[in-house]
């Protein structure tokens, strides 16, 4: 595996080594990277799609440390690999701005600042859980179900534009609402793919890019084993250990199998946390909430749950466990597959497959928007009416989920609560 303090450029060719050339911009450090990102990780409210924004305009056109079409090569490869896209991209970008540590850096800075706040409400929600902190609660699950619902419609306009998508993403609702039972997502998912494969004429457009090295290839090929040896043989660990394996194997099952979007995590992380893993549904409802008024990643949520899942003298353990489990399938997958980018994209069934796996994940948020999202949030006509205006905020006006999230709250509070 290449040197943890030198930039990867071995992995790829298209990113050129160090010349004369007044356009070629010199490596960075790790330092550089972290301070950068601990920047967009304070600023970047919005989102994933705004996220990749924020590093354009910060990385491409002001610091230009990559050209914007080497950026768009990075961010198609990261929209197709399951995991938090903008995340990954960040990653890819520390990468190959400051070699392994920067790819680092790059994490730790962009997530630091949300997973902190995070971790914080996990030891505030013991606290708040009578009178008007029971409301604020209440309120935080109207923000889930305005969120989900607005992203859950994004999602079906782009991703299932045509009947045989519609087929598809309904089929895996349809398959989840009827029989919701450990791993049913990723079978939901697995057939989605085969789905996409057979019926569908077209996929997604995968973006070309150049060549890799052969040690960039062998490294790949490592953090792609890596990948597939984790995601067995952690629920393994955790069901003959428990303890810290059994905190890490259902985020990193989550960060492993989300295509989509981030609030695809939602129904994953349900599946293991809420169902399987003694989480509350309005303990994890109101942390998902919580988490569309921060800036920098959604997953940073696993910060939340972790504390939560875990006694109170390990609750910064287990945050550290869950956040570094959700977010480490997507980044072994980014630098696993890069090198080999340039072979997949030539496969024409791969993006009919990816676009039959896009098209089943609207399914699962479907059945997620259902149960647990409407069946723990709504409670009377005018929680109907909170998370509709919250809906319409968002969808309409496009506004900031941080204002979704005071309506819904305030509105919460100023009806005294959640109505019986």
């Amino acid at each position: 595996m290449p040197s943890l303090h030198r930039p990867l450029l071995s992995m790829t060719s298209s990113v050129p080594a160090q010349s004369d050339s007044a356009d070629t911009v010199p490596a960075g450090t790790a330092r550089e990277v972290f301070t950068t990102f601990l920047r967009l990780g304070v600023t970047s409210f919005g989102g994933p799609v705004a996220h990749l924004v924020y590093f354009r305009r910060a990385l491409v056109e002001q610091r230009r440390w990559i050209d914007g079409e080497r950026y768009a090569q990075l961010m198609a490869l990261c929209q197709f690999l399951p995991g938090p896209a903008s995340s990954q991209l960040g990653f890819s970008l520390g990468l190959l701005r400051a070699g392994w540590w920067g790819g680092v850096a790059a994490f730790v800075g962009f997530t630091l600042p949300s997973a902190l706040l995070m971790l914080g409400l996990a030891f505030l929600i013991p606290g708040i859980e009578g009178g008007v902190g029971r409301s604020v609660v209440h309120g935080l699950k109207l923000v889930a179900l305005a969120v989900v619902s607005s992203g859950l419609l994004g999602m079906a306009r782009q991703l299932c534009p045509e009947p045989r998508r519609a087929s598809i993403a309904a089929g895996a609702a349809a398959l989840l609402l009827l029989a919701s039972t450990p791993w049913m997502q990723l079978i939901a998912i697995g057939l989605g793919a085969l789905g996409g494969w057979w019926f569908l004429k077209e996929g997604a457009a995968i973006a070309p890019i150049e060549a890799h090295s052969r040690e960039g290839a062998r490294t790949g090929a490592v953090l792609l084993l890596v990948f597939l040896l984790l995601l067995i043989l952690l629920p393994v660990l955790a069901g003959a250990f428990g303890g810290p394996f059994a905190v890490a194997e259902p985020f990193y099952r989550a960060g492993a199998l989300v295509f989509g979007g981030g609030h695809v995590v939602l129904p994953l992380l349900e599946e293991g946390l809420v169902r399987q893993g003694g989480l509350t549904v309005d303990e994890f409802l109101a942390g998902y909430g919580a988490a569309q008024a921060l800036p920098g990643p959604l997953f940073s949520f696993a910060a939340y749950l972790g504390g939560r899942l875990t006694a109170d003298a390990t609750v910064v353990g287990g945050a550290l466990i869950a956040v570094t489990s959700i977010f480490l399938p997507g980044f072994l997958l980014v630098a696993g597959v890069l090198p080999f980018w340039s072979r997949l994209t030539s496969i024409p069934a791969a993006g009919r497959a990816v676009a039959g796996v896009n098209a089943a994940v609207v399914g699962v948020l479907g059945a997620a928007l259902y149960d647990p999202i409407w069946v723990s949030a709504v409670k009377s006509p005018a929680d109907v009416a909170i998370a509709i205006v919250g809906f319409v905020l968002l969808v309409a006006w496009r506004v900031s989920a941080l204002w979704v999230v005071g309506w819904c709250v305030a509105a919460t509070v100023a009806l005294g609560g959640m109505p019986v």
